[in-house]
């Protein structure tokens, strides 16, 4: 675990709180876009804390602002989950002090690890398109979903509700209609910032706004900020009912960033080493290569001949790949989570021994619980955690949804 109480920070560090690639503040230092300076014994690139004032994402760093105390909710609030996975958002609100009353999910893998780890929970298995969800009128506090990324068939400048029908996104729309819950909660990857040129994104707010809601600003919220010790991102689209008076701000972000360290070893996250499990293997042809690249390292830090031969053609191409045959180092957080830890392009290698992250290690870097299990293949299980919304960004939101529904509890 680093702090930001230290006057300089490493190449690694910046690249993952402003989340761009090393080999791109190698470029702005040679642009002078942000200057690194040399550490005074091993000569690395490191940088100044006080020149990042200028990156606007980081003014958290300085505003000396201290970590926000836990909020209790008022009264229990309801919340209905839907594509609800294996239950990374569901148990980050839980543990916020959110009380869930359905959860809908399609995967039967995923189903049955929701229904072991919360026999309680009404877990709803099935395409969410045959739900009704009228009986739930006025009844819901909190509707949440991460819907996958589809484009719509546009049949107009601003796009209506029936103009969405055939995506996962109209049915979590329907939900909204007819629950009408104070408010709802959609998440997904960063790209559908861009998806269509924004034309997605901006039909989805144009829906919500029609069927009675404000749509928060939509945020990109980074899980290293968040006691999560991994670089995913997920962005957040909060929509409040317009007749509530409810203000809604995103969770402020933690001065502290975790390593993999903090996820394997007994620590601030943990209070035991990770506990032994199944995982993947890779080929032999795989593993020979990977033993040669260093903690931290990737395929650039192959020899010139093995890494043409490893590469192919993506050797020849522009880009800096740097998820390709990447060995992870204890002292940084892991990149993203993929769904297949052995597959190219997405290696995750442990930092010591040359393999994939085993189950339980997956389950750590997203920040679940030793007891929470996993049903299914292990294939399945990398899928079911790979997808997951991290729980320690998920209580983190639930936290500041509480606090809305407070300030509106308050009131009346």
């Amino acid at each position: 675990m680093f702090a930001m109480n230290k006057k300089l920070l490493t190449l690694s560090e910046v690249a993952d709180m402003l989340s761009v690639s090393k080999e791109t503040l190698r470029r702005w230092d040679t642009s002078g876009k942000l200057v690194s300076v040399r550490h005074p014994i091993n000569d690395y690139r490191m940088y100044k804390v006080s020149d990042l004032k200028k990156f606007e994402q980081l003014g958290f760093l300085f505003d000396g602002k201290p970590s926000e105390k836990k909020v209790k909710p008022n009264k229990k609030y309801k919340t209905i989950e839907l594509f609800a996975g294996a239950g990374g958002l569901a148990l980050g609100l839980e543990e916020s002090g959110l009380d869930c009353v359905l959860l809908n999910e399609i995967d039967k893998n995923a189903c049955q690890t929701l229904r072991t780890n919360r026999p309680k929970w009404n877990v709803v298995e099935g395409d969410v398109s045959k739900l009704d969800f009228k009986k739930f009128k006025g009844q819901i506090d909190v509707l949440t979903g991460g819907f996958p990324c589809q484009a719509f068939s546009y049949a107009g400048k601003k796009l209506g509700f029936e103009d969405a029908r055939g995506t996962l996104f109209y049915e979590f729309a329907r939900a909204v209609k007819e629950i009408k819950p104070s408010i709802a909660v959609g998440e997904n990857v960063r790209g559908l910032l861009t998806h269509e040129k924004g034309q997605t994104l901006a039909g989805m707010i144009s829906i919500l706004e029609e069927l009675g809601y404000k749509v928060v600003p939509p945020q990109v919220l980074k899980a290293i900020f968040y006691n999560v010790p991994q670089k995913r991102e997920r962005l957040l689209i909060v929509a409040i009912r317009k007749d509530l008076k409810i203000d809604f701000e995103f969770p402020a972000p933690n001065k502290k960033i975790l390593t993999i360290k903090d996820a394997l070893k007994k620590g601030v996250l943990f209070d035991k080493d990770v506990p032994k499990s199944e995982g993947q293997k890779y080929p032999k042809d795989k593993a020979d290569v990977m033993k040669l690249v260093p903690p931290g390292g990737y395929w650039r830090d192959l020899p010139l001949p093995i890494q043409k031969s490893y590469m192919k053609q993506s050797f020849y191409l522009g880009g800096g790949k740097t998820g390709m045959a990447r060995r992870m180092s204890w002292d940084e957080p892991s990149l993203t989570l993929t769904c297949a830890p052995a597959q190219k392009q997405t290696e995750r290698c442990h930092p010591d021994e040359t393999r994939p992250f085993t189950v339980r290690e997956y389950a750590r870097i997203q920040t679940f619980p030793d007891d929470w299990e996993f049903s299914g293949s292990v294939t399945s299980q990398y899928k079911q955690i790979g997808n997951a919304v991290p729980v320690n960004l998920a209580k983190a939101l639930g936290q500041q949804i509480i606090k809305a529904l407070n300030q509106h509890n308050s009131k009346k």
